[in-house]
């Protein structure tokens, strides 16, 4: 009986498990990410759902490159998602701008993170394992970590100088909400294009991310919570331009579509073969005309 060498079932399986490492590792880094802010220690609570959502990333490209993607490793991407972009920003908000108050304000942080929910039960139903050019809303992990990047952010001389003065507390609140009604939306948002060296799109992409990288590695305070909001601004943006040009006429709207057509067709007609004998309507007028005269 031949039995399969040893060495490459294990080499499979290993492979295989690569990618719910990266979503247990994204859980992991969500988990200390909520132990971080009950401490107090609110930049590096930030910047470990930073690290979740870079892991996040990771896992789906890991999954698709050495083909091991599966239903499993979908359903527990989500649940793993639900915390670390749900659970652990509203925490960290919570704790920043809500845990004095007594009132009924952890509401929105319910309203959050049900909507981070809806949004990736949604996503699962959606996708249906076909990669599609752009998401069907803002995706959690964005949410997340612009959440997270806030106060790392908020460090920052710029913020400190020109910024410090907002009232912070009503902004985040507003953000939340707005946040929670982007994910549920039908707003589309783009994905991270492909980076590669053999087409013109694939080098624009590689350039784009090389040059993230760097800002991200110089000036991460800066960097993170700027770009996440610039892309969720884009994204509503754009739709919002699109969806008034398609609404838009094509044409001129006092005139009408069958008058419109109307003028812009030509007829052709062969006058000869309307009267008897090769006679022209026009003579057969002007003999009617004759004869009721006469």
């Amino acid at each position: 009986m031949n039995r399969p060498p040893r060495r490459h079932s294990n080499l499979q399986r290993g492979v295989i498990i690569l990618p719910s490492a990266f979503t247990l590792g994204n859980l992991f880094f969500g988990i200390y990410a909520i132990v971080a802010a009950s401490r107090g220690d609110f930049t590096w609570a930030g910047w470990f759902i930073i690290f979740a959502g870079v892991l996040d990333m990771l896992d789906g490209r890991v999954a698709r490159f050495t083909r091991t993607g599966s239903a499993f490793g979908a359903e527990l991407d989500s649940l793993v998602d639900a915390i670390s972009f749900g659970v652990a920003p509203g925490f960290i908000v919570y704790q920043l701008f809500f845990a004095a108050d007594t009132g009924w304000s952890w509401i929105l942080i319910f309203f959050y993170v049900t909507a981070v929910v809806v949004r990736l039960a949604r996503y699962n139903v959606e996708q249906g394992g076909e990669a599609k050019r752009y998401f069907h809303g803002l995706p959690s992990p964005s949410a997340g970590m612009t959440l997270a990047a806030y106060y790392p952010f908020s460090q920052t001389s710029f913020f400190a100088d020109y910024l410090s003065d907002l009232p912070w507390q009503q902004i985040m609140g507003i953000g939340m909400v707005l946040l929670a009604v982007l994910m549920v939306s039908h707003v589309p948002y783009a994905k991270v294009g492909k980076i590669g060296l053999r087409t013109p799109r694939g080098l624009f992409n590689t350039g784009v991310a090389l040059a993230a990288l760097f800002l991200a590695i110089a000036v991460p305070q800066y960097y993170f919570f700027s770009v996440l909001l610039l892309y969720i601004a884009w994204g509503l943006t754009k739709s919002v331009v699109i969806g008034f040009l398609d609404r838009l006429p094509g044409g001129d709207p006092l005139l009408d579509e069958d008058e419109d057509d109307l003028k812009n067709e030509q007829r052709e007609l062969d006058y000869a073969a309307l009267g008897p004998s090769g006679r022209s309507h026009r003579s057969l007028v002007d003999d009617e005309g004759m004869e009721d005269q006469a």
